[in-house]
């Protein structure tokens, strides 16, 4: 199936790219489910419009409710620094389970709320520039994975990145987990599945 451009019309005034992300992630752990071995698991983790309330970081006066003698006030903080929280959050989450639930992976979606102006792109490159850094290819559009290592006492990162282009099939790309474990990512398997299943033609 080509690959559609979810963020745009026409599309976008017919979906919610929202729900077709969401769902996406799930259809990906879906599938991861059934081919990781035993001991391990995979589960979304879907969260948008993520912010914090301000209002309860202002300094307010303690309403007349709450009895001056239990109220408790704490030095001056040891540094004040920005802080940008990343807006949105797709994931697909691979755990092991051999010594409690450990994160050993993870597939990352990108959202337009996360690229969409130079704060959230900064705080979402932040949250993993590991991965997100190298650039080798010539596209704005790609798929990369990734692995870390050390080889001679250094070291080092290995990635895999798959160019993306509308209109076009979406790649294999590899998922590594702690321990060598290697799986493949079958895209275009399931956005096919996704689209469908959402029932989206696949012309637009």
């Amino acid at each position: 199936m080509p690959l559609l451009d979810h963020f745009r019309p026409p599309l976008s005034l017919r979906r919610h790219w929202h729900s077709f992300h969401n769902a996406w992630s799930t259809y990906l752990a879906e599938v991861l489910n059934q081919s990781l071995p035993d001991g391990y698991f995979a589960e979304p983790n879907a969260q948008f419009g993520i912010k914090i309330d301000v209002a309860t970081l202002s300094e307010t006066p303690l309403p007349d409710s709450v009895p001056r003698a239990t109220a408790w006030t704490p030095r001056s903080p040891t540094a004040t620094l920005p802080f940008q929280l990343t807006t949105d959050s797709v994931q697909v989450q691979i755990f092991s389970t051999q010594a409690g639930s450990i994160l050993v992976g993870a597939i990352e979606l990108v959202s337009p709320a996360n690229k969409d102006r130079p704060t959230h792109r900064n705080a979402f490159t932040s949250k993993c520039q590991t991965y997100l850094q190298p650039t080798s290819l010539e596209t704005e559009l790609y798929g990369v994975a990734y692995r870390v290592g050390a080889k001679d006492g250094a070291s080092r990162l290995d990635f895999w990145q798959e160019p993306l282009t509308l209109a076009e099939k979406l790649p294999t790309i590899p998922l590594c987990l702690k321990g060598g474990l290697f799986l493949p990512i079958d895209l275009e398997q399931t956005y096919h599945d996704t689209c469908k299943r959402q029932r989206i033609p696949d012309s637009l």
